[in-house]
């Protein structure tokens, strides 16, 4: 009889054991209010499809196939971005990308090495310059961080920025979208970073490697007035540019292992969860 009722007590833990260990993108499958989460594992030339969330979205290849290469996060694979190319998913088939309004909450998370000293890198996000249709996104290496209570901006480089509009166009009185929040950590190029931005309806936070990236009057970057509408010939969702200046710009050059979008501003304490579970799981380059 003991031995019956060892054998159950080791099935049932086995039966409860999470999976995370052995699935990192889990943890980030399980978070609630997920829209879509892509982890790179197709073959270059393929649309990149997202798992999760009510629908899927396919992010297509612009300007050459952006190549799959060994070393990833959530498998054997991440995608290299080449600096030029980008990733998109169509205004039309935004579906619940498009967030926007007064009450609106977003959080994107994007898993990246590092591979270019190129500034005002665009990282993930519904954001269109040229046509003043800016939402949100999120960007590495800004050469200016704005103070929130100064609304003015001042160097920095190689920092996490987690850009929100609610106006679309540049921020009233200035030349820019000068409302984003600016992390203190200096992002390097050897390692893999988990990097993140909310915005809660009232402030914009940036994260890396989930804590919050806390810098005065910078991070938490206040703002209240909600993400804009684009309608429906506002901007794409797209991951390594955004279209600037008449132009597609902003390029990101390097490894990205991923990318979570969420309609809900997660908690620093979801965050941190998701950053350990899935940085752990970094395999060894070849």
């Amino acid at each position: 009889m003991k031995s019956v009722q060892y054998f159950v007590v080791l099935l049932a833990g086995w039966l409860v054991t999470p999976v995370h260990s052995s699935n990192p993108g889990a943890v980030v499958l399980d978070t609630p209010n997920l829209v879509a989460f892509w982890d790179f594992q197709e073959e270059g030339g393929k649309a990149r499809v997202s798992k999760g969330g009510a629908q899927s979205y396919g992010l297509k290849e612009q300007r050459g196939k952006v190549d799959r290469v060994e070393g990833g996060l959530f498998g054997e694979f991440s995608a290299k971005i080449r600096r030029g190319q980008w990733l998109m998913v169509p205004r039309a088939e935004l579906g619940e990308l498009d967030i926007h309004g007064k009450e609106a909450q977003v959080t994107v998370v994007a898993w990246i090495k590092r591979g270019d000293k190129q500034a005002w890198q665009a990282l993930a996000g519904v954001w269109d310059e040229t046509r003043k249709k800016r939402q949100y996104c999120l960007f590495l290496y800004g050469t200016t961080a704005t103070r929130a209570d100064e609304m003015k901006r001042y160097p920095v480089k190689d920092r996490i920025h987690g850009h929100v509009s609610a106006v679309g166009g540049p921020t009233p009185g200035e030349k820019f979208c000068i409302t984003y929040s600016s992390g203190a950590t200096e992002i390097g190029f050897e390692d893999w970073y988990c990097v993140a931005m909310t915005y809660d309806g009232k402030a914009s936070r940036v994260y890396v490697n989930g804590k919050l990236d806390t810098w005065e009057q910078r991070n938490p970057f206040a703002y209240e007035d909600g993400l804009f509408d684009g309608g429906d010939d506002g901007a794409d969702f797209t991951v390594g540019a955004v279209h600037r200046g008449g132009e597609w710009g902003n390029f990101f050059d390097g490894k990205m292992a991923g990318v979570a979008v969420f309609n809900r501003a997660l908690s620093a304490e979801e965050l941190l969860q998701i950053s350990e579970k899935t940085l752990q799981s970094i395999q060894k380059e070849k």
